[in-house]
């Protein structure tokens, strides 16, 4: 176990990323138990922009080897969502007159992640040929879309392949308080148990 690989420069986490990605244990989902393939790729907030690139550089090194990613970015698949629906305009127009409360809870009916949101990424997944998920914007879709409600609800579309998060907080374990995600290591998203932290796996 890798314990401290999550605070290492973010080029030697790259490395660690590709290895563990890119390798046959992770690909076939061995040593999981029964639980699902879900992956945390935790980063500290600030170093938004160097994940982006990071990911990005990933997906490039990982297909030149033959591993397909999916990308799917929560804010950009919200937008898709609400011009599908044909309410993105409506939702620009009435943006500057309501509360944020109000928007938030506009935006949370919307895109529901039961409703809505997972059935989108239902669809983009039955629509790619792909060996590893990648769900990216977290930050972004926060509050209306919380990352744990969005794990939740892809359990049973999501577990043939694995899937790695990238998420600007901090996902801990403990034997006290379980598991929990910490969004930009300040607000408590919720407890979630059933996803590794890509960091402390093995190549």
């Amino acid at each position: 176990m890798i314990s401290d690989m999550d605070t290492r420069p973010i080029q030697e986490r790259f490395q660690h990323l590709l290895a563990v990605i890119s390798g046959q244990r992770f690909l076939k989902k061995q040593g999981l138990g029964n639980e699902v393939p879900f992956f945390i790729c935790p980063f500290k907030p600030e170093e938004d922009v160097e994940m982006e690139r990071i990911q990005r550089q990933l997906v490039t090194q990982l297909e030149q080897v033959g591993v397909r990613v999916l990308e799917i970015n929560l804010y950009d698949l919200s937008v898709e969502i609400l011009k599908s629906r044909g309410i993105w305009e409506q939702v620009l127009a009435v943006e500057p007159t309501i509360s944020k409360d109000e928007l938030k809870e506009l935006l949370q009916g919307v895109l529901d992640p039961e409703a809505h949101l997972i059935p989108a990424i239902a669809g983009k997944i039955r629509d790619a040929e792909f060996d590893v998920m990648f769900l990216a914007g977290v930050g972004e879709v926060f509050p209306y879309i919380r990352s744990h409600n969005v794990l939740n609800n892809l359990q049973s579309t999501a577990k043939e392949k694995p899937t790695v998060m990238f998420f600007p907080g901090k996902y801990t374990h403990s034997i006290e308080s379980g598991a929990s995600l910490d969004l930009f290591g300040k607000l408590h998203d919720d407890k979630y148990y059933r996803a590794f932290n890509i960091f402390h796996c093995e190549a």
